[in-house]
């Protein structure tokens, strides 16, 4: 060793350590990441940080050096690419895994445009022939009347969720609580309209989200409510779905967006809501009769710095209930709330 290797201080001086039998992996094992493992692991030396190594396949201590594994499994592509295009194009393997597909999206589909590979327009018998092809592969797909059927339960749910706008973590909920409905045996005597309808709904109350059962009627093809809760009823005993109740404060932002309410409303709507659930008055009662309720009162109210106004016509118009209901959900908070709630 030379002077000037001497000289380099101990920290950057990269040690290695022979990996017992008994410590190393083998086989399938070896597929962890090795960063979660760094970050929830420290030197076996030093009981320092483990830095991960990418380029070399390294993971070593930060402080003091020493290589804990070594010849990591690179999980990466083996191409580059630089534009959503060529990543397109480059890539070996398909859309992944999804519950939104009767087969998770494992099968190939025929596409629809009559062309080849190069865009030529391809000619009148091979159309024939594709179109056949088509069909054959359609019919293939679902093998069965329980793939047929769950096929067209998760079909329907994809036109609610996009006519509804929800989010694709409720689309994937819905989508699982309708396949764990198919594969329990829970479909006879219920129609694929009405179970998907439910498991929709099933996903909008576990998620918290503010569309009620009159919102769900409007663009489900199933238009009895009384049909609706039955089946939400039933698929919620049999699954055990752990629905929490519904919150009347989930729908003050589009109450208040209806009506062109202020912040100020919202917030003292919100914590007079919350002294509302805390007295247990709004259990059992219309979350958005509810919350219509108590924008009556905070708009009425004498100590509100805002000059919102809005009647209980315009309320019950923009909350899709009775006049009758808010008015009724208007004395409970009173007679609870008081003498907080005074106008």
């Amino acid at each position: 060793m030379t002077e000037n290797d001497s000289s380099t201080p101990d920290s950057s001086r990269i040690r290695t350590r022979k990996i017992p039998d008994s410590e190393r992996t083998t086989g399938p094992s070896e597929t962890t990441d090795a960063a979660v493992a760094a970050r929830t692991a420290t030197c076996p030396e030093c009981d320092g940080d483990l830095h991960v190594d990418h380029v070399h396949g390294e993971t070593r201590c930060a402080d003091c050096g020493l290589v804990v594994t070594e010849n990591a499994i690179d999980r990466g592509p083996d191409w580059q690419a630089f534009s959503a295009d060529e990543r397109e194009q480059k890539s070996h393997t398909g859309s992944p895994l999804t519950p939104t597909q009767h087969d998770f999206g494992l099968s190939t589909e025929i596409d629809w445009r009559n062309k080849d590979a190069h865009g030529n327009t391809i000619s009148s018998q091979r159309r024939a022939q594709l179109t056949r092809l088509r069909t054959w592969q359609q019919r293939s797909r679902t093998g069965n009347s329980k793939e047929r059927g769950l096929k067209a339960m998760l079909s329907e749910i994809q036109r609610m969720a996009a006519a509804l706008d929800l989010p694709d973590d409720d689309y994937d909920i819905a989508a699982v609580i309708c396949r764990r409905a198919s594969n329990q045996d829970l479909l006879p005597g219920r129609s694929y309209e009405g179970v998907a309808t439910a498991a929709v709904y099933a996903a909008i109350r576990q998620a918290g989200l503010p569309h009620d059962l009159e919102a769900l009627t409007q663009v489900s093809r199933i238009d009895d409510k009384i049909r609706i809760k039955r089946t939400y009823r039933y698929l919620v005993r049999e699954l055990e779905l752990e629905v929490p109740p519904p919150d009347p404060r989930d729908y003050l932002s589009r109450l208040c967006s209806e009506l062109d309410l202020s912040q100020e409303t919202k917030r003292f709507t919100t914590e007079l809501l919350k002294d509302v659930m805390e007295a247990g008055i709004h259990s059992g009662k219309h979350p958005v009769g509810m919350a219509a309720a108590a924008l009556y009162v905070a708009t009425h109210h004498s100590d509100l710095p805002s000059s919102d106004s809005c009647t209980q016509s315009e309320l019950a118009e923009a909350a899709n209930v009775s006049v009758v209901t808010i008015r009724n959900r208007y004395h409970d908070i009173q007679e609870t709330c008081h003498p907080m709630v005074k106008i």
